[in-house]
């Protein structure tokens, strides 16, 4: 089967995490991805934990692609990243707006060399506007768009930081998104294009409550919507739950789920207003109930009966080895480069009549630099060579990774 993007070629310059895992969708869609990376390295490289080294953290965002080490600091160097940009369809980044103008690889430059590229910039908070030049990094965009301002006003505790990137995955999902656009319009006009995505206005459109809270907020109505008020009880076995809804809505469910439909002529819990003033009553209620049951089965079972949805609290791990997971394929085994395999998430999609996967295990820094230089840019072993002892491109193999 036919890939997605298959010939497709993208030309990666981004590092971390937001650009990254853009670029890996796009190689898991079918494309050929060349991550160009600075002599010291993608920062992730350094993270924990190791595996013939190689980060897996590193790993998971950049498997499949091939790897190129350019010193964009260097004349030569941002004149092989144009060249490079030159001969591709895509050209990623991540930097902040303004850094690869001054580097000489810049949309205008790319475009001058390339008018039908599709050139795509991730940054904080825009190419322009007033906050266009602000650093900015995932926790700090968490606080400034108001994600965990809402969670702790709706758990009713002090904010805590995310223990996940929203702000740079969810950007780099509809990056992806509207490179495929672009690319589709590139090829029903020629036309390339510059795609400015926002981490900040991302999280924004992403923010389901964006436009509750616009109107002026719930005004503290209960209402059947939102994780934050689902309750996490636990059974007798001490396993971890969770029941999607607002529990304040959804009680008359839960009394007939338990056959205890007597609690609703408790005039504690009568009315949605009245379970509202008296949350951890009804809570405890709920978890006396369900902390009899040691089969997560059969309390799946009692709660199905009147469409309630119980999840039950695994590690990653665990989730992993389900047996929907392995059922569906769902964790890709690639080469560890010591022997071995490393385990990483399979694409989530599945075409009926294309092929998406990981294509190959990640990369050591600059190990497809006379591949790519040769055969997309005709270099011979001199110039290369050259290249080399001037430090323009540069290479860590595994010996040296460890």
């Amino acid at each position: 089967m036919v890939s997605p993007l298959e010939g497709v070629r993208v030309l990666d310059l981004s590092r971390v995490l937001s650009g990254p895992h853009c670029g890996r969708i796009l190689s898991d869609l079918g494309a050929d991805v060349i991550k160009l990376e600075p002599p010291e390295g993608d920062g992730t490289r350094t993270a924990q934990p190791r595996i013939a080294g190689i980060s897996v953290y590193f790993a998971q965002q950049n498997a499949g692609k091939r790897n190129v080490s350019v010193d964009l600091q260097t004349a030569d160097g941002a004149r092989v990243a144009l060249a490079l940009a030159a001969r591709c369809d895509v050209l990623l980044e991540n930097f902040r707006p303004g850094v690869l103008d001054r580097l000489g690889v810049g949309y205008g430059a790319v475009r001058a060399e390339n008018p039908g590229i599709v050139y795509c910039s991730i940054s904080g908070y825009g190419q322009d506007g007033p906050a266009a030049r602000r650093r900015a990094y995932a926790p700090a965009i968490h606080a400034e768009l108001g994600i965990l301002e809402l969670a702790a006003r709706r758990r009713g505790t002090d904010p805590v930081s995310e223990a996940f990137s929203h702000g740079d995955l969810y950007p780099a999902t509809h990056a992806a998104l509207a490179i495929v656009a672009a690319l589709r319009h590139r090829d029903r006009t020629g036309e390339g294009q510059h795609i400015d995505i926002s981490m900040a206005e991302t999280l924004l459109y992403v923010n389901e409550w964006a436009g509750t809270e616009l109107a002026g907020g719930d005004r503290g109505m209960p209402h059947v919507f939102g994780g934050a008020y689902a309750p996490v009880l636990h059974m007798a076995d001490g396993t971890w739950i969770c029941v999607p809804g607002n529990p304040v809505m959804m009680f008359p469910a839960w009394c007939r789920a338990m056959g205890r439909e007597d609690l609703l002529e408790d005039q504690r819990f009568a009315t949605p207003e009245d379970r509202q003033k008296h949350q951890p009553e009804m809570r405890a209620v709920l978890q006396e109930w369900v902390g009899t049951f040691t089969d997560f089965d059969a309390l799946e079972e009692a709660l199905g009966r009147e469409r309630l949805v119980v999840g039950a609290v695994r590690r990653v791990e665990e989730a992993a080895r389900s047996a929907w997971a392995l059922a569906r394929n769902s964790v890709a085994e690639v080469d560890d480069r010591a022997g071995g395999v490393l385990e990483l998430p399979r694409p989530p999609w599945r075409f009926s009549t294309m092929e998406t996967a990981v294509r190959a295990g990640p990369a050591w820094r600059g190990e497809h630099n006379r591949e790519v230089l040769r055969d997309l840019l005709g270099m011979d072993e001199e110039e290369i060579e050259k290249l080399e002892a001037s430090s323009v491109i540069s290479s860590r193999v595994y010996k040296e990774e460890t």
